[in-house]
């Protein structure tokens, strides 16, 4: 029955690959449409500013007519983004609440939750009987009270960063709720405080001290990256070890390490834990480098050196390829090369080559010099990451 599912999820996630494909394919033509929009409003602007026109340039995609609609998560469209602040000066409620959504960076929540869920999963899974024994009353409210402490830790580190970043956003993402003007400061001060408060206070009062300290940890240097003195952000390697830490190993550890103590079994080390962290870790690596291929202009303009300022995008795309193909073969190794029965062997090995071989079409999509087609390809990045947690629950 399991070499059934393995054999039935495997298929599964190859048709999510090309669906996604489609899906990405009209996102990234959307973005360039609205990219357009925003070079054109600016125009003004830049006739003195080289840099200015040097982004302007980049774009270099048909003008679009004005619209409508409000801005959404990655929309440069000026009329879809003065349209969002109007509403929310207007006092209306839904904008409000559209704007705190923004705020907190919709992908990287989509990346906790799938975090929290397939470590949940895996957690069960590898314990013997805890899923027909479970005391579900309990477990259930525990979990839902995990998975908030994540978001509001989440929304701490994504929401400090644009308080501060707020002046780089103007260029490099002008549709965030900050930089455009939809949140005020005080507004975004107030989110930030509450969910560096409230988030650790969770914590601390329902999960073991550990847990506890692993938060904090994470807690800091989610604070560091983007607040000065320090702002590590500054430094490629400091940025990079910063995000891999927090998202690669803390979050996988910690979630798995949560449900081994809520349904009282020990904590050990599985193949499977130990392989996720590793994998994870590599990724996120990857993901805080990529992150800034879209934000090399502002970067430059405020002298934030980044490993994409210095070494441009066909580098650091072709880096990011090599380094991730690197981590799908060492996936299929790990498959391939392991004690009979550590691994299911189907999502192992052929849901990883399924996932290297979509890696390697949307990198051949990409053009290093248009801007929608960047953000696009840094989207692809983000959607292999989805599906590897989908991957997480079978192997």
């Amino acid at each position: 029955m399991m070499h059934r599912r393995s054999i039935y999820a495997t298929v599964v996630l190859l048709i999510s690959c090309v669906q996604s494909t489609h899906a990405f394919s009209s996102v990234s033509s959307q973005s360039a449409r609205s990219a357009a929009s925003l070079a054109s409003s600016f125009n003004a602007k830049t006739q003195s500013n080289p840099l200015s026109l040097q982004y302007q340039r980049s774009l270099s995609i048909p003008k679009k007519s004005p619209t409508s609609l409000n801005a959404v998560e990655g929309d440069f469209d000026p009329d879809a983004i003065k349209n969002s602040v109007s509403a929310v000066q207007s006092g209306s409620i839904k904008a409000r609440l559209r704007a705190l959504y923004k705020f907190t960076r919709p992908h990287t929540i989509r990346g906790t939750i799938l975090a929290s869920f397939a470590g949940t999963t895996r957690a069960l899974i590898d314990t013997p009987g805890a899923i027909a024994t479970a005391n579900w009353g309990a477990l259930l409210p525990r979990a839902f009270i995990g998975m908030i402490a994540l978001l509001l830790g989440n929304a701490f580190i994504v929401g400090i960063n644009q308080i501060f970043d707020k002046d780089i956003d103007v260029l490099n993402k002008p549709f965030l709720p900050v930089a455009s003007g939809e949140m005020s400061g005080r507004v975004a001060w107030f989110a930030v405080l509450f969910s560096g408060i409230v988030g650790p206070a969770i914590v601390y009062n329902f999960f073991p001290m550990m847990l506890f300290k692993l938060y904090m940890l994470g807690w800091t240097l989610g604070m560091v990256y983007s607040v000065p003195p320090l702002r590590t952000k500054r430094n490629p390697l400091a940025a990079g070890l910063t995000i891999a830490t927090v998202r690669g190993f803390l979050l996988n550890f910690g979630v798995y390490y949560a449900v081994k103590d809520a349904i009282g079994a020990p904590f050990g080390w599985s193949p499977k834990v130990s392989f996720i962290a590793r994998f994870m870790t590599a990724f996120a690596t990857v993901i805080a480098v990529t992150k800034d291929l879209p934000d090399i202009e502002g970067d430059k303009a405020y002298n934030i050196s980044t490993l994409a300022t210095k070494l441009g995008v066909s580098k650091i795309a072709n880096g990011a390829t090599v380094c991730l193909l690197l981590n799908y073969i060492h996936a299929i190794l790990t498959g391939v090369l392991s004690k009979a029965g550590t691994f299911n062997v189907i999502p192992m090995v052929g849901g990883h080559a399924a996932l290297a071989v979509m890696l390697l079409t949307r990198f051949k999509e990409l053009e290093p010099k248009k801007l929608a087609s960047i953000k696009t390809y840094y989207k692809h990045i983000w959607d292999l990451f989805y599906l590897e947690y989908f991957l997480y629950t079978l192997i």
